[in-house]
């Protein structure tokens, strides 16, 4: 039997997650001989194909629900995980009636998705899970926005933090699925050393660079909220951190970006703010207006290529909002 593992696509706790669940499955499930991944992204517009539930059983992790009969295991911990009031009732008729309950898991107050699975795993199978430690404690640190200080982030000393940005970048789509395998598998440093991801290493670095410089040339911040607008220049990502690196004041961050399958509004709230939690925006309720969806602390909202007027008005109404809440 196949399981087709559906992960958030460029994300380091949606590779973590789709690992994870397979060592999960493999040693407390048992029933697949195979496992093949693939990416699934934001998008404006829908963002389920029925053709990638191409399995005999299907998983999504680290991703929003699917009411499709095809998907057969399912763990979130997004505040936005359900696309519609129709799936989230769905979902709880399946917990409800016991016919799901065992196999679809969300709780939106997991850190990562990563370590929400491996708890789920020991607590209701009993599966071993003291071998993860590193690879959760990373995991919660990076989606959970975590680090020591901007600093920390941006440089990037840690092998999690280069892992991290080799799969944000990435635009090959069978490189984050030869890694998975071997993140439950090996300590981070020996995936950084494999040859095919240390080959990636120097450019990206580069290409980091040239990124802070670009958001440094571009940002400005005003009353708590840091702007910046680099869709003329087309990125497949960038350290999210860069806006507190370069102005540690900001509160929140917009960003504009353009890749080759959207263009994005970037919302996010600085790890390092000391701003009382009561005073902070709900950006995944924000988000939510438009058509996206997030986190409480950080967000994003999609548009289709080249509608960046479209981007740049709901931006200009989102800073404007948080502006007014300083």
């Amino acid at each position: 039997m196949n399981l087709r593992v559906l992960f958030h696509n460029n994300c380091f706790d949606g590779a973590c997650s789709a690992s994870v669940f397979t060592r999960f499955h493999r040693e407390c499930i048992g029933t697949a001989t195979e496992y093949s991944y693939g990416g699934l992204m934001h998008r404006a517009g829908g963002l389920f194909d029925e053709g990638e539930f191409s399995g005999d059983e299907n998983a999504i992790v680290d991703f929003k629900y699917s009411t499709s009969p095809r998907v057969t295991w399912w763990f979130d911990h997004h505040q936005s995980a359900f696309l519609s009031e129709d799936d989230h009732r769905h979902f709880l008729r399946g917990q409800e009636d016991g016919s799901q309950s065992k196999r679809k898991f969300f709780d939106p107050y997991y850190t990562s998705c990563t370590g929400f699975i491996a708890d789920v795993g020991h607590e209701k199978f009993g599966w071993d899970i003291s071998k993860l430690k590193e690879l959760i404690y990373w995991a919660n640190i990076v989606d959970g926005a975590k680090y020591e200080s901007a600093r920390s982030a941006v440089e990037m000393a840690e092998p999690a933090m280069k892992l991290t940005m080799v799969i944000e970048s990435s635009s090959d789509a069978t490189l984050i699925p030869r890694m998975i395998p071997l993140l439950t598998e090996m300590p981070l440093q020996e995936v950084l050393d494999q040859p095919f991801v240390k080959v990636l290493l120097e450019p990206l670095m580069e290409r980091h660079l040239a990124a802070i410089e670009l958001i440094r040339e571009r940002a400005t911040s005003e009353k708590g909220v840091i702007t910046f607008d680099i869709m003329d220049q087309p990125t497949e990502g960038y350290s999210k951190f860069i806006p507190y690196y370069l102005h540690p004041e900001g509160v929140y961050n917009i960003g504009l970006s353009r890749s080759s399958f959207r263009t994005k509004v970037s919302v996010g709230t600085s790890p390092w703010t000391t701003l009382p939690v009561a005073r902070l925006a709900n950006l995944a309720e924000i988000c939510e207006r438009y058509g996206g969806g997030g986190h409480a602390r950080v967000g994003a909202i999609s548009f289709p290529p080249n509608h960046e007027d479209e981007a740049r008005k709901v931006a200009a109404e989102v800073i404007a909002e948080l502006r007014a809440r300083y």
